[in-house]
């Protein structure tokens, strides 16, 4: 039996995390990774994921969701007229960063992915990056949501798929610790929302991650437009 595991792997700081955890894991196994290009503002990220993936000689998997955009452009993360929100997360504004069923059209492909590349004998786990920041903003971060997707893995495959989210109840610090502790490079991962090519520093995607730095006393090694952590 071959334990295959598939890492939603964005190229953020929290996927960025996730997989060098999954990396970790004990017991011999296939890993790779799973992005999707949905038309996001901060497909940047992807182009990031794929150089990490390409040193650590991992395979990576991009699935082209772009005609999905226009679908789904409720969302400042898919609709370039609308402006980007800025500040904390916890801010009513950050509404507007929600893309209607991300993780659920996301996750379902990546449980499809998974098992078809299971042998007769093998199992597979997806892992993705949720975390306790999102649950205020993003119903499809947490726990609620995630039981409810692990029944749906366990129903759909038979028990053959299994979904985890190892930082589920972690915060952006808790993820930040981790990385550390496992001697990681930030410089490797792009957060931002706005997509530039320096990141703004002011959505709530930066935010977070400022103050996370900021909270365990380091610098970010990302380069961005402002470093002010707004109060």
């Amino acid at each position: 039996m071959i334990q295959q595991r598939l890492v939603v792997y964005s190229g953020g700081m929290d996927s960025f995390t996730l997989l060098h955890h999954v990396l970790r894991l004990r017991g011999p196994s296939i890993i790779r990774t799973i992005g999707f290009d949905y038309g996001q503002r901060h497909r940047r990220e992807l182009d990031v994921a794929a150089k990490v993936c390409d040193f650590l000689g991992i395979e990576r998997i991009v699935v082209n969701l772009t005609s999905l955009r226009p679908l789904l452009s409720a969302s400042a993360l898919t609709n370039p007229d609308m402006l980007m929100p800025e500040g904390h997360y916890e801010a009513a504004s950050m509404s507007q960063t929600v893309v209607p069923g991300r993780n659920t059209i996301m996750l379902s492909i990546a449980m499809g992915v998974a098992e078809s590349a299971l042998g007769e004998d093998d199992v597979a786990t997806v892992y993705y990056g949720a975390h306790s920041g999102d649950h205020h903003i993003y119903p499809d971060c947490r726990p609620k949501f995630y039981d409810s997707m692990r029944k749906v893995f366990a129903d759909a495959t038979e028990g053959r798929v299994g979904l985890e989210a190892p930082f589920l109840w972690g915060s952006k610090t808790t993820i930040l610790r981790a990385g550390q502790k496992m001697g990681l490079d930030y410089g490797k991962t792009y957060t931002c929302y706005a997509g530039g090519e320096l990141a703004c520093g002011k959505c709530g995607s930066c935010q977070e991650r400022l103050a996370a730095f900021s909270e365990i006393g380091a610098t970010d090694p990302l380069d961005y437009q402002s470093r002010e952590i707004f109060k």
